[in-house]
């Protein structure tokens, strides 16, 4: 009887260190080109994602390398504390600072292209409590871009 209160305990260690659910991509708005020049530009925008557990989270750390049809664009790091609400989108707002040189290789074949693929890979650090973990991860998608709008 007297270990009871112990095995509660150990209990609720157990199931509050469950591994999160991976947060879901939504999409990315407001892309705003901050700077513009011609070794390095620097571009804003706001990717919109789900956290799909049922308790909050804390983003601590993002870094990871964007391609743009298999054209390194740059490194994207976010080096910041974030609370991320339980069961409910939120909005990572991000900048990049873009590689111009290996842009301009293929600038004639991305201009025109109405869908552009964007891969990310690199590694999120989150946690609760102030007990974090790294996680590595992989994005790939299609985003509709149209320079002509």
């Amino acid at each position: 009887m007297k270990l009871l209160p112990l095995y509660l305990m150990l209990t609720l260690v157990f199931v509050s260190c469950a591994a999160p659910k991976e947060l879901e991509y939504r999409t990315v708005k407001n892309i705003e080109l901050k700077q513009l020049g011609f070794n390095q530009s620097k571009l804003n925008f706001e990717l919109v994602y789900f956290n799909p557990n049922k308790f909050g989270l804390d983003l601590k750390k993002v870094d990871s390398d964007v391609y743009l049809d298999n054209t390194y664009l740059g490194k994207f790091q976010l080096d910041t504390l974030m609370r991320i609400p339980k069961n409910s989108e939120f909005i990572l707002p991000s900048s990049i600072n873009i590689n111009m040189q290996n842009l301009y290789k293929n600038a004639a074949q991305l201009l025109f292209k109405k869908e552009l693929t964007i891969k990310a890979k690199g590694n999120i650090k989150i946690g609760k409590g102030g007990i974090f973990r790294t996680f590595p991860f992989t994005y790939e998608g299609r985003q509709e871009f149209n320079l002509f709008k």
